[in-house]
C-alpha cells in the first residue's frame, strides 16, 4: 500500500510542487506494483495545488496503475 505521508517523509524534501507530488506518485505507484493508495494527511500548501487536491492524487494512482 503507497501511503502518502511515507511517501513525503522518504522524499517530500525533493517536492517543489503538486505537480512533482503527482509525478511522484504515479512513479512510486508503477515501479512497486502497489494496488492501494491512501491519502492519510494533507499534503503541503504548495502554490500550484488545486482545491480537488485529493480527488487529484488518487486519479493520479489510478491512471498509474
Amino acid at each position: 500500500m503507497l501511503v502518502l505521508s511515507e511517501v513525503l517523509l522518504k522524499e517530500g524534501h525533493n517536492v517543489k510542487s503538486f505537480e512533482e507530488l503527482v509525478t511522484l506518485i504515479q512513479r512510486i505507484a508503477v515501479e512497486n506494483g502497489e494496488i492501494h493508495f491512501e491519502v492519510d494527511i494533507e499534503p503541503p500548501a504548495y502554490s500550484d495545488r488545486p482545491h480537488e487536491w485529493h480527488d487529484q492524487l488518487n486519479l493520479a494512482f489510478e491512471s498509474a496503475r
